[in-house]
C-alpha cells in the first residue's frame, strides 16, 4: 500500500513538471511580457531594464528552475493586465468556482445514482423510458446553449433568477462564500443546473448499463432467491458492485468541470476561475494563463489519487491483487 502510495505521488510529480515546463513557454513563445508590461514609447533602456528585473537574458534552464521555484512558493508573477499578483487574483476567485464545481457535482449525483438505479430496475417503465429520453437530450445540448435558454426562461421571461454575478458574498475566514446569502443561493441556482445537466445525464446513464449488467449476475439471483428484500439487493449489493466504473467517470467529471467551467462562468459572467482564465487569453495575460494551466492539472493529479484510493476501498479484489503483484 505505501509503495503504490510512493509510486502515485511520484507520478502526480513528473506530470506536474511535464505541465510546469508547458505553462514555461508559454512566457517566451506567446508575445513578448515586456511589451505587454511598459508602454509603446517606452525607450530601448527601459525595456532592458524590464528584461533585466524579469530575468529574461538568463539561460532558459534558468528561467525554468526559477518559475518551478517561484510555483512552489506559491508565486506565479504579475498579471500583465491588472498589474496584481496572479496568486492574489486565483485566492479572491477560487471559492466562486469551487462552491460552483461542488453544488453542481451533488446535484449531479442526488438527482443521477437514483434515476440510474430506477432506469435500469425498471427500464420498460413509461417514466424510465422519459428519464432516458431526457437523458439523451441532456447529453447532446452544448452547455452554452442551456444557460442562454435558462437565462431566457427564468431571468428574462419569469423573472424569477438572476442572470448574471454572484449575489452579496460573505467572508468567513478568508473565504468568501455566497451560500450564506438568499441572493448568493439565487444567484448560483442556475449556473449549477447549466453546469450539472450534462454530468448528470452522463452519471444516470452509466449506473443504468451497470446495474443492467449486475443484476443479471449469479450473486444478485442468489440474494433474490434468500428471500432478500428488494431494496437491499439493489441498494445493497448490485449498486455497490455497479459504482466501480460510476467513480471513475465522476474523479475525472469533478476535473472537467473545473476545467471547463469556462463556459458556464462567461454565460452567467459568474466571477470563478473560468471567467478570469477567458479574460487572460483575451488579453494574452500569460502569467494568469500559466497559473490556471497548473491550478487545473494539480486538480486532475489529486482527483485521480482519490479515485485510486477509493477503487482500493470498494473493490477488496483489487486489495488483494494489488498485494500479490507487490511480493
Amino acid at each position: 500500500m505505501v509503495a503504490f502510495l510512493v509510486k502515485r505521488a511520484a507520478q502526480g510529480v513528473v506530470a506536474l513538471l511535464v505541465v510546469a515546463f508547458v505553462s514555461f513557454l508559454l512566457f517566451n513563445f506567446v508575445g513578448d511580457p515586456v511589451d505587454n508590461m511598459v508602454g509603446q514609447d517606452a525607450s530601448l533602456a527601459d525595456r532592458q531594464a524590464m528584461r533585466d528585473r524579469l530575468g529574461l537574458n538568463d539561460t532558459p534552464l534558468l528561467q525554468f528552475a526559477r518559475f518551478v521555484n517561484n510555483v512552489l512558493h506559491g508565486e506565479f508573477g504579475i498579471s500583465y493586465r491588472l498589474q496584481r499578483p496572479v496568486g492574489t487574483l486565483i485566492r479572491e476567485r477560487l471559492p466562486a468556482t469551487v462552491e460552483l464545481v461542488c453544488l453542481s457535482t451533488l446535484v449531479a449525483l442526488v438527482i443521477g445514482i437514483p434515476l440510474g438505479v430506477h432506469t435500469g430496475i425498471r427500464r420498460k417503465s413509461w417514466f424510465s423510458r422519459f428519464v432516458m429520453t431526457m437523458s439523451l437530450i441532456g447529453v447532446s445540448l452544448p452547455t452554452f446553449v442551456i444557460g442562454i435558454l435558462l437565462i431566457y426562461v427564468f431571468s428574462v421571461s419569469l423573472g424569477m433568477l438572476p442572470s448574471f454575478g454572484r449575489g452579496e458574498v460573505t467572508d468567513v475566514g478568508g473565504w468568501s462564500t455566497g451560500l450564506l446569502s438568499v441572493s448568493g443561493w439565487q444567484a448560483i441556482i442556475l449556473p449549477a443546473v447549466t453546469l450539472s445537466l450534462f454530468q448528470m445525464a452522463l452519471i444516470l446513464r452509466l449506473v443504468r448499463s451497470s446495474m443492467l449488467e449486475v443484476i443479471c449476475s449469479d450473486f444478485i439471483k442468489f440474494a433474490r432467491a434468500r428471500g432478500l428484500p428488494p431494496n437491499v439487493v439493489h441498494y445493497g449489493h448490485a449498486l455497490k458492485n455497479a459504482m466501480m466504473p460510476v467513480i471513475t467517470v465522476i474523479g475525472l467529471n469533478v476535473g472537467t468541470l473545473i476545467a471547463f467551467s469556462v463556459v458556464t462562468e462567461t454565460v452567467f459572467q459568474w466571477p470563478g476561475l473560468g471567467f478570469l482564465f477567458i479574460q487572460a487569453v483575451r488579453f494574452a495575460d500569460i502569467p494568469i494563463m500559466a497559473a490556471y494551466l497548473l491550478l487545473v492539472a494539480l486538480l486532475f493529479i489529486s482527483i485521480n489519487f482519490v479515485v485510486d484510493l477509493l477503487y482500493l476501498a470498494i473493490d477488496p479484489r483489487l486489495r488483494g491483487a494489488r498485494r500479490v503483484a507487490e511480493r
